[in-house]
């Protein structure tokens, strides 16, 4: 059976939603691929004070923007084909087969999938056998498909 890996963009959501929506889909971890993990708009999505929220509520929080984060000299695309991106795609790997109850979800700000780096990151997972679902809403995801061909 393939893992399912989720992934979710805060966007402008309120913690509360956040937070029912990550637990609707049984999220045990979230892993924050944001460069910069801070938000002066919406302060409780801020680094230190959604680690504080979400321990409260039994969620891990993972921070790998430094390995695999958006904002790439050169642009994202050329950025997966170093060691760098490998090393974050590989500690992203340990974590999500570590997981025995629930699922691991990959954050970032951005709403939409399609719009972010998450869909460089769900391609290299999806290449590698992963379940890739982007969840939009409550009974509302979609399923990742491979748009291009990369060799990671």
């Amino acid at each position: 059976m393939r893992k399912i890996v989720y992934t979710i963009g805060h966007s402008n959501r309120g913690i509360d939603e956040f937070i029912r929506l990550i637990k609707y889909y049984n999220v045990k971890t979230v892993v924050d691929v944001r460069r910069f993990p801070s938000s002066s708009k919406y302060p409780h999505f801020e680094k230190n004070n959604l680690i504080r929220i979400l321990q409260k509520e039994n969620i891990s929080y993972v921070w790998l923007g430094n390995k695999l984060g958006g904002f790439r000299k050169g642009g994202y695309v050329s950025y997966m084909f170093t060691e760098e991106y490998m090393r974050g795609i590989n500690e992203l790997e340990k974590i999500i087969n570590k997981i025995s109850e629930g699922y691991v979800a990959i954050m970032c700000a951005e709403k939409l999938w399609f719009k972010c780096h998450r869909r460089f990151i769900s391609d290299t997972l999806a290449q590698k056998g992963y379940l890739v679902l982007h969840l939009l809403d409550f009974d509302k995801t979609c399923k990742h498909k491979l748009k291009r061909l990369l060799q990671i």
